[in-house]
């Protein structure tokens, strides 16, 4: 359903020195600098799966959206959403498009929510007995019940989130792109949302692709996973095997009975942590049991062994430059 390649984003951006005298000089001649925001990006994402999108900040990945909702023109490549051009904006595209923001309002207002559901009736020009039904089954989704009869500004932020939901999905798109659509939520608001993005896949077979700072979104809902860093894809593949992508550290947790010295530890790994109640480890894989033997000879209260964070395996991708080469699962596989 999306079919990107060689996707390059660049912005010109206009420069000038701080200062009166740097400010009337630019008024006569200006400095340009163009700026690339993406570059070469190429990937898919088929229907019915959810794609998750990762990056630091600036990364690229807002960039990335806005093209493929053609609210930005890429400046080369190819990009095919559901067998269109986003650039040209064709009605017949935007009908089978939802594009959620999580700081951006779509609803407006000043108005009950329920009149903003009928506005967008009107601008998709949808049945009205198709969109009763479709309404009515976000409602009972995202558990809008009286909320939509309420005035958009007077909604809390879980409450906006949950109708800006309905109001992007009241088309039934068959592309849904979500940048970060649990910014800000509560734990609570955070797993509505998670489970109503995945009970809306699953119902419609749409392809989304989502960009979240949550990790927790990602694990609920992506089958697949892509980093970006600088404009660059820096991995595409699944979770499980970006979680394996630890390599041969495990990491050791242990409650202490009783508090030990550095002398006590020193040569176990890498301390990541060490109060007199806690002492966390990072140690190969091949010797992890024969430390947890040692620290429970020394005396622990209890002890427990797991991959490294996911964290610590995106920071290290995040962090790869332009020249690195993109992980894949079967790059990386050797």
């Amino acid at each position: 359903m999306i079919q990107v390649e060689g996707l390059t984003r660049e912005f010109s951006i206009t420069e000038r020195e701080p200062g009166l005298r740097s400010a009337l000089r630019s008024v006569a001649r200006r400095r340009h600098r163009t700026v690339v925001a993406v570059e070469d990006l190429t990937f898919g994402v088929e229907a019915g799966e959810v794609m998750g999108f990762l990056g630091p900040n600036g990364s690229g990945k807002t960039t990335t959206l806005k093209c493929l909702a053609g609210l930005l023109t890429p400046t080369s490549g190819r990009v095919d959403v559901l067998g269109f051009t986003p650039a040209e904006r064709r009605p017949e595209f935007l009908r089978r498009l939802g594009f959620v923001m999580g700081q951006r309002w779509q609803l407006n207002v000043d108005i009950p929510v329920a009149e903003s559901f009928e506005l967008h009736r009107v601008i998709y020009d949808l049945d009205r007995r198709e969109f009763e039904r479709t309404r009515d089954e976000l409602t009972d989704l995202l558990d809008l019940g009286d909320i939509s009869r309420q005035v958009a500004r007077k909604l809390s932020l879980g409450q906006r989130m949950r109708c800006e939901f309905a109001a992007a999905l009241l088309h039934r798109p068959s592309v849904v792109l979500l940048d970060e659509p649990t910014l800000g939520l509560d734990f609570d608001a955070q797993q509505q949302i998670r489970r109503f993005v995945a009970a809306y896949v699953e119902l419609t077979g749409a392809a989304v692709l989502l960009t979240s700072h949550y990790l927790a979104d990602i694990e609920a809902l992506a089958t697949r996973v892509m980093t970006i860093s600088g404009g660059h894809i820096t991995y595409t593949g699944t979770l499980a095997h970006l979680q394996g992508m630890a390599g041969d550290a495990k990491r050791i947790t242990a409650r202490l009975s009783h508090p030990l010295t550095p002398e006590d530890v020193a040569g176990l790994g890498e301390v990541l942590e060490h109060t007199a109640s806690t002492l966390v480890l990072e140690v190969p894989r091949a010797r992890a049991g024969a430390i947890v033997g040692t620290l429970e000879r020394i005396g622990v209260a209890d002890v427990s062994l797991a991959d490294p964070p996911l964290e610590d395996t995106l920071r290290e991708l995040y962090g790869r430059t332009r020249d690195d080469r993109s992980l894949s699962e079967t790059s990386a596989d050797g």
